[in-house]
């Protein structure tokens, strides 16, 4: 019997119009393969914000404040070399969603970065080749892939920091190096959700 492997996707819906989504239709496609595909659970939830809560958290999520002031949005560089752990401070007391930017310090094969939560969860993997100086962008706010200001493929997660610590890993192939950027606004709950 051959290994399971579950993997988990997630992907935003646009609609072309500013209107309420009555129905969906998910048709999986699949081509030259052969063994068994499960296809588990299917959350759709509405709205920009990034998390795993239903219903729509807009109404009681809000950004973190301070002195009664909202926090100006927290930037976090670093510099990563193949594969490391970067831990990030969170000082809102819930999830917020994370903006990512890489920037290879030289060319990067395809499929040898990927960034994940803690010990490999959230995943998300860039199967393009990338350039040096490229802008790979990873953008939770608007939840959007991109590359120099183009559309990027990715497949996975658009990454998320945890309150109070989160710990990111960035992985690259051995010997290669990029500059980081991580960008989040920090959140706090806003009352009650119903």
């Amino acid at each position: 019997m051959g290994k399971v492997r579950f993997v988990r996707l997630a992907e935003v819906i646009n609609r072309k119009q500013d209107m309420r989504v009555v129905s969906v239709t998910v048709k999986p496609t699949i081509a030259d393969c052969s063994g068994t595909v499960y296809v588990t659970d299917l959350q759709l939830q509405e709205g920009p914000a990034l998390t795993g809560y239903e219903p729509h958290t807009e109404k009681y999520l809000e950004k973190y404040r301070e002195d009664g002031s909202v926090k100006a949005p927290v930037w976090f560089n670093g510099v990563v070399r193949s594969e490391e752990t970067v831990i990030l401070f969170n000082l809102g007391s819930t999830s917020a969603g994370l903006d990512i930017h890489l920037y290879p310090k030289s060319d990067m094969a395809a499929g040898t970065v990927s960034l994940c939560q803690g010990v490999g969860g959230q995943i998300a993997v860039f199967p393009n080749a990338m350039n040096a100086e490229d802008d790979v962008a990873l953008l939770a706010s608007t939840r959007e892939c991109t590359r120099n200001g183009s559309p990027e493929k990715k497949e996975g997660f658009y990454q998320y920091s945890a309150a109070w610590d989160s710990k990111h890993k960035v992985t690259l192939a051995d010997g290669k190096t990029a500059r980081l950027l991580f960008f989040m606004q920090e959140m706090q709950d806003g009352g009650e959700p119903l």
